[in-house]
């Protein structure tokens, strides 16, 4: 009744202010509780909070907690003690984000928030200074974690309280972290039995995919997340599918995931090429996306044929957008010879290792229509410092959601939100998203709001600031013997009503 993952890269900390990335959110998922959390359709549900509301102008939101929630047992209530959660509890823990002695990545979440307030032990409102829509979504993310008012003060990177299915045990740094079955949680089963099932979560840290692949297939671990292409031929048919010899052995599970992969154009760059619209529309009708996911991701992931924002989330269209389509590429590239006078166009496409194959493709459906493509390989970090300078002409990127909003997802095309001021990496700018863009965030109404992003997502596609490549999909591997391995649009990983078998 152990359930064992691995992580490349070691969780750098279990405080859920810094809930960053993958690897720490996963962890703290674990053992912390939100005032909402998301159910595997995106849809918020009660999590600590039972009930809340919401006023009409949308800036005042009204929560009603649990009264069956306990801190995991900790010397800081007495010795091998614990109490109920209560209101104070969530003003310190939301507070604590914009607290400078903390410097939460996460403390972007309060910047409209203009007060938060205890009524009583179980009534919490939460005053904010305009309306924002997907604010009720942002609460559900790791950051917002309800810690104890005690923790003030005690360095929770290694000594976390909260009140999740599972509390901390040990952790030996690079080698191994393990949770225990917290027996006060509050939640139970359909059948009333509580949760969660497992007796405890151990995380190795094998830095080498490879070696971790090994591990998997040997059962000493049980999960495997994401398709790596030092396995993926070996594990997955072209079409996707377990290869035979895994198939009495391994589950498979996919589903859509609030990931886009794309190209991004500098569109303040100097470059002739870029500055034409009938360029970048060429380079994206120049490739095929079907047999590029088919032939290098062995089927993982879905053509982006539609706007930027992904499959599986409310806002989501089929707009028309690019398909493969080569003589229209050539008319269009042929049109902006003609225009500017250049006979031989140029492209340098930077890029991580990763990611080389992918570019690769492209550079040779891009040179089958005359465009000479050059490609910059580069660690990621320096990706991302360059990227943010405005010194990448055009770059690999992803975009993965923060909250199940669309506004996530169109915010990178905002112009007040330029790098490296916000996440605008294309530098785009255009006055009439801009002013769509705001009044949808005025816009309480969903149906309203969602008609304001599709016609964003289409001027997107329309002025051609980046290249969509795939909506990628959450990929799991697991042995037959685990079972309720819930999958959801933001690769959480929830493992409360996980089983396992012998």
């Amino acid at each position: 009744m152990v359930f064992r993952y691995n992580e490349h890269a070691n969780i750098t900390s279990l405080d859920p202010a810094f809930a960053k990335d993958q690897r720490n959110i996963w962890a703290c998922e674990q053992l912390y509780n939100t005032l909402v959390r998301l159910d595997n359709e995106l849809n918020i549900q009660p999590d600590i909070a039972k009930s809340w509301t919401i006023s009409e102008d949308a800036k005042t939101y009204r929560f009603n907690l649990r009264d069956d929630v306990f801190f995991h047992k900790n010397k800081i209530f007495g010795k091998d003690s614990t109490r109920q959660l209560v209101a104070k509890d969530v003003v310190y823990s939301l507070n604590r984000l914009t607290d400078p002695k903390v410097s939460s990545p996460g403390s972007w979440i309060l910047e409209k928030v203009k007060h938060i307030k205890a009524i009583d032990e179980s009534t919490i409102v939460i005053e904010l200074k305009e309306a924002f829509p997907a604010f009720l979504g942002t609460l559900s993310m790791k950051y917002c974690s309800i810690l104890p008012q005690e923790a003030d003060g005690i360095n929770l990177r290694k000594n976390p309280i909260g009140t999740g299915p599972f509390k901390f045990k040990r952790w030996i740094e690079n080698e191994k972290l393990v949770f225990r079955k917290n027996e006060l949680y509050f939640e139970t089963d359909k059948n009333g039995e509580r949760l969660p099932y497992l007796e405890a979560v151990a995380i190795t840290f094998l830095p080498d995919k490879q070696s971790e692949f090994m591990a998997f297939v040997q059962g000493k671990i049980d999960f495997l997340s994401g398709l790596d292409p030092s396995y993926k031929d070996e594990l997955l048919t072209n079409t996707g599918q377990l290869q035979k010899q895994y198939q009495d052995d391994i589950v498979l599970d996919k589903s859509p995931y609030l990931n886009t992969e794309y190209l991004g154009f500098n569109m303040e760059s100097e470059s002739p090429e870029i500055q034409s619209i009938d360029f970048r529309r060429a380079v994206n009708y120049a490739f095929d996306r079907r047999k590029m996911i088919k032939y290098l991701r062995n089927g993982i992931g879905r053509p982006a044929h539609h706007g930027f924002i992904p499959e599986g989330l409310q806002g989501f269209q089929q707009i028309e957008a690019f398909t493969y389509q080569p003589q229209k590429a050539k008319k269009l590239l042929e049109k902006f010879k003609n225009e500017s006078g250049i006979k031989n166009p140029q492209l340098q496409i930077t890029t991580n290792a990763n990611y080389l194959d992918l570019v690769e493709y492209i550079q040779k459906s891009l040179e089958d229509i005359g465009i000479q493509v050059a490609i910059e390989v580069l660690p990621p970090s320096t990706i991302r410092q360059q990227r943010s300078a405005g010194q990448l002409d055009l770059f690999r990127a992803s975009w993965i959601a923060d909250y199940p909003d669309a506004e996530n997802y169109l915010g990178l095309f905002y112009s007040p939100q330029k790098a490296p001021k916000g996440p605008n990496y294309t530098l785009f700018e255009n006055a009439e998203f801009d002013s769509i863009f705001e009044k949808s965030q005025r816009t309480t109404t969903d149906s309203l709001r969602y008609q304001m992003y599709t016609k964003l997502d289409q001027l997107i596609i329309e002025e051609s600031p980046i290249i969509p490549l795939y909506y990628d999909e959450v990929t799991r591997f697991y042995h037959q013997n685990v079972k309720g391995l819930e999958m959801n649009p933001i690769n959480l990983l929830v493992l409360k009503t996980v089983k396992k078998t012998k």
